[in-house]
């Protein structure tokens, strides 16, 4: 577990996504933070179609207009609630999900 907060609610737009590192199971992983109101999801910044990144650049992710998650490299589309691939490549396999947490305006791991 890391030390500290992922990030603060602060610099997580409402609707927006954030990027940080962290120590998942012993290796420190890419994590995807998607803020909703008051709440937070998060999951591990992998497609599950190719094993890359979902991000264009670092930190920075596509949302189409109907609310999705959409995967830079090959276009896989993932609905905000549970993370499932609802069109693309990947289509009704998930993003890993990590558990997290807000204490104190902060995101934690679980």
């Amino acid at each position: 577990m890391s030390g500290g907060p992922l990030v603060t609610l602060d610099q997580l737009a409402d609707g927006g996504f954030g990027e940080t590192e962290a120590t998942v199971d012993g290796d420190t992983e890419s994590i995807v933070i998607y803020r909703d109101g008051d709440r937070v999801r998060a999951w591990m910044n992998v497609c599950p179609h190719a094993g890359r990144r979902l991000d264009w650049a670092p930190g920075q992710f596509l949302k189409s207009r109907e609310g999705l998650l959409v995967c830079a490299a090959h276009g896989a589309s993932f609905e905000l609630q549970g993370g499932e691939c609802v069109g693309g490549p990947c289509r009704g396999e998930s993003l890993r999900p990590v558990a997290v947490e807000i204490r104190d305006g902060a995101v934690w791991l679980a």
